[in-house]
């Protein structure tokens, strides 16, 4: 049986970070429950995409997780499968497709480590900073796979960068909440992720390995320290 783009997806994360435990392929929900869902997060749930959402609950030892893809959103991925080629017809797509598998992924690793403030605002964006920087590397192996010499130029690096992070608005967000965390999750991921392109794949490993065990304020220390060091202001 062929894999699907979100389990192999799921696969690569996981041979990166650590074992989920479950197939989030299984946690994947239709526009009536997402609907529900929204409802119940509230007036601020409003402004995020229509495309995708995760929703994440928990009862006690239990974690309750909800991927919600759009319908638009899958006929895109199907259309143009980043799997056959990369490109500006898809690579939005496979953008917000991975992100929101991203989180839902981390959120789980981190409530079988004892996390359990999952509404906090830091533990939102801790997902949303390691979901844009993972998301990065998932795009270079992307474009990497579809290179004869398996090396990715610094015109493939603009270009991934243009649409992951220059091409983001937060400032379009009403809620002074929101614009406040994707300005800056964007801002961390995009210094980070340059960080990341000097380092080799052993070493680069390494580092993103000890960087996801980090809580969302170190992980911003870390990123700042980095800038200082190589004078990135």
């Amino acid at each position: 049986m062929n894999e699907t783009l979100f389990s192999q997806i799921q696969k690569l994360l996981e041979r990166t970070y650590a074992q989920v435990g479950i197939n989030l392929e299984d946690c994947i929900i239709d526009r009536a429950r997402c609907a529900q869902l929204s409802k119940l997060a509230g007036a601020s749930a409003r402004e995020l995409s229509e495309l995708a959402r995760t929703f994440l609950r928990h009862s006690g030892d239990q974690l309750y997780v909800g991927i919600y893809y759009s319908r638009w959103l899958i006929e895109q991925l199907e259309r143009h499968d980043p799997r056959a080629g990369l490109s500006d017809s898809n690579i939005r797509s496979l953008i917000v497709f991975v992100e929101e598998l991203n989180h839902a992924l981390h959120a789980a690793l981190q409530f079988k480590n004892g996390q359990r403030e999952i509404g906090s605002e830091e533990f939102v964006r801790g997902l949303e900073l390691q979901a844009q920087v993972d998301t990065y590397l998932v795009l270079l192996l992307f474009v990497a796979f579809f290179r004869k010499t398996q090396r990715v130029s610094r015109a493939d690096r603009r270009w991934l960068r243009f649409h992951l992070f220059t091409r983001q608005c937060p400032d379009a967000f009403r809620d002074q909440n929101l614009r406040g965390r994707y300005l800056e999750t964007c801002e961390l991921a995009a210094s980070y992720t340059q960080y990341l392109d000097t380092l080799n794949g052993l070493r680069r490993l390494e580092e993103i390995r000890q960087f996801r065990s980090l809580e969302y304020a170190a992980k911003k220390a870390r990123i700042f320290a980095l800038m200082e060091k190589t004078g990135d202001r």
